[in-house]
């Protein structure tokens, strides 16, 4: 059965595909169908910038591969090995590296190194203003998100459970700490975060936890939610999207849980609410944007994860982690449309078609540019038409 992956990680969107072809048009609830997309008149119209190919088609191998920036340059990655860096106004080229390597994750960077991971287990730094390799290692399973970069270490998550740090100049380990897995999980894997010398991650568990960066001693650990459920479906609890950090406090969510923010110095969970999500979620500074397991776009008060507006125009799209885009929340889909909704109101605003294949990541905003990966290997860059122009 192909919609298995490996370390039995199941792919849901493909699970699910398989599930409707199986069956007759009479026996499929129109409720699990992919919206149409309705007409609707836009706020604004959507100008695209460039467009620049990175490497190969990813289609449906569900890849932790998104456009990363280190405030000047664009930097993305392909499944064939290409990393490439580019001008962010022009999408001209910098540098292109082939590194020959099945890319899954990344690239991640802090200006001085480029670092990716592989389907092979594999991690490669970059020398980031030339694109020169400066080493790669081996690490104990396939890296399936982008790892963050820090002054003096790198730290990565793999799909066997462990997260790792190693340094920026040899790639040499530090340390590292291990997680139980459950047997099944989502494919996918939270990326990692850095933040107030803590190392910060979810894990296929249902666990969000915090490591010293400096050694990897544990500072706290938060169980989400335990599994219930009679099958083993019914149990996956992944916290397969990235955490996102804002002012004091952590926020993340699971696949068939829980929502929560958790306070960075001491761990304490503050709120939670049911929410169900392996798509990821992303804040601004009053709410939280959630793309949950049905697609629908959700906003949620900081303070309290109250429900501020819901929309289901996109219900079953396959809807990419949200992006705040100035007074707009962007997701993609599987066809490859962006589309804009109004942060305050959640009212669709605009609507734009990078390409015919589907957005996975989570779109990534520079200053007033918005970039997105498609998974056929291409970068697009978009901005807000001004007013006055035509």
């Amino acid at each position: 059965m192909n919609s298995w992956q490996c370390r039995d990680k199941i792919l849901l969107p493909a699970l699910l595909a398989m599930v409707l072809a199986s069956c007759s048009s009479k026996d499929i609830d129109p409720d699990d169908l992919p919206a149409e997309l309705a007409k609707f008149k836009s706020s604004f119209k959507i100008q695209k910038v460039w467009s620049k190919g990175v490497g190969d088609d990813t289609e449906n191998l569900r890849l932790g591969l998104r456009p990363a920036t280190d405030g000047t340059v664009i930097y993305g990655a392909a499944h064939d090995g290409k990393i490439v860096a580019l001008e962010p106004e022009k999408g001209r080229r910098v540098w292109k590296t082939d590194t020959k390597l099945p890319l899954s994750g990344g690239p991640a960077t802090n200006g001085d190194i480029v670092v990716a991971g592989s389907s092979d287990g594999d991690l490669i730094a970059l020398d980031a203003v030339t694109g020169a390799e400066l080493w790669r290692i081996s690490v104990t399973s396939e890296v399936l998100a982008a790892p963050a970069v820090g002054q003096d270490r790198v730290i990565v998550r793999t799909v066997n459970g462990k997260l790792a740090a190693f340094s920026n100049a040899t790639g040499e380990q530090l340390w590292s700490v291990q997680q139980s897995m459950p047997k099944l999980s989502v494919r996918g894997t939270s990326a990692p975060v850095i933040a107030r010398n803590l190392a910060i991650s979810g894990f296929d568990n249902g666990r969000v936890s915090a490591f010293d960066l400096n050694d990897g001693g544990i500072i706290w650990d938060v169980l989400f939610e335990l599994p219930s459920g009679r099958s083993v479906i019914e149990r996956l609890s992944d916290i397969n999207s990235t955490v996102q950090v804002a002012g004091g406090d952590v926020y993340a969510i699971s696949y068939q849980g829980r929502l929560g923010a958790i306070a960075i110095e001491s761990g304490q969970l503050l709120w939670t609410r049911e929410l169900s999500s392996y798509s990821g979620l992303a804040v601004d500074v009053s709410a939280i944007f959630v793309t949950d397991e049905f697609s629908e776009l959700v906003a949620l008060s900081r303070g309290s994860g109250r429900e501020l507006w819901r929309k289901k125009e996109l219900r079953n799209r396959d809807v990419s982690a949200p992006a705040v885009f100035g007074s707009s929340v962007v997701v993609g889909d599987f066809e490859g449309y962006l589309h804009w909704f109004d942060i305050e109101t959640g009212d669709l605003q605009a609507r734009v078609r990078a390409g015919s294949k589907r957005i996975t990541s989570q779109p990534l905003v520079v200053n007033d540019i918005l970039y997105v990966m498609s998974d056929n290997g291409s970068m697009y860059a978009f901005r807000v038409k001004p007013a006055n122009k035509r």
